[in-house]
């Protein structure tokens, strides 16, 4: 599990403002060294085709039961659910069946190459933008030193949390910290406080655990 927890700091119904504030969040630790994932759940044909006519260099797995493929050799599974590129993709809307919803992704992109493009092509679909490899910096006057291990910005969209279990109607921007609990207090939250107010953003509820 991972050791860094995340803090909402920004909730907007407006996609394009959801990227504008999160870019402003994550420029604060942009380095070298930074990169951009991002990841969809797309819950109909039509949605799959959308999304691999506006993103084609991502990569779509369907859906499979847990224990469908137990025992089966990873190279004798459908390319389907292993993962296949927008050109891989059956052409046969039958060929769905069972296997949505589709999982889609792109893995560690340049820093500005694909958040536009996945901005307007998410919909309604649930996802997110993940920044990662970031540098927060030292803040002395609040007693933290900087990281760069758990230094994160998530966007999540139509939904607040990164379980992507609860549908929402706007979308969220998290900053990440690590984590370190102490007599059951989280004792990095004061400096979550302090990166969100470093660009005016404020946290807004309750730390998440990634």
């Amino acid at each position: 599990m991972s050791n860094d927890v995340a803090y909402p700091v920004f909730r907007t119904p407006d996609p394009v403002l959801a990227l504008r504030t999160a870019r402003r969040l994550m420029e604060f630790g942009r380095c070298e060294y930074a990169d951009v994932s991002a990841f969809a759940e797309l819950s109909s044909v039509a949605e799959v085709r959308r999304v691999a006519k506006a993103m084609p260099e991502g990569w779509f797995c369907g859906a499979s039961e847990l224990e469908e493929f137990q025992g089966v050799p990873f190279k004798d599974q459908p390319a389907f659910v292993v993962g296949v590129p927008a050109s891989g993709l059956p052409a046969e809307e039958a060929a769905f069946e069972g296997r949505l919803p589709v999982e889609w992704y792109m893995l560690d992109r340049p820093v500005g190459s694909i958040e536009d493009a996945f901005t307007a092509a998410i919909g309604r679909s649930t996802g997110e933008i993940n920044w990662q490899s970031l540098e927060w910096p030292d803040a002395p006057e609040a007693g933290f030193r900087g990281e760069s291990k758990h230094a994160e910005v998530t966007l999540l969209f139509n939904t607040p949390t990164r379980h992507w279990n609860e549908p929402a109607d706007d979308h969220t921007v998290l900053v990440h910290v690590r984590s370190a609990v102490f007599d059951g207090r989280q004792r990095r939250e004061p400096y979550a406080h302090w990166l969100a107010a470093q660009v005016g953003l404020t946290v807004i509820g309750p730390a998440q655990r990634c």
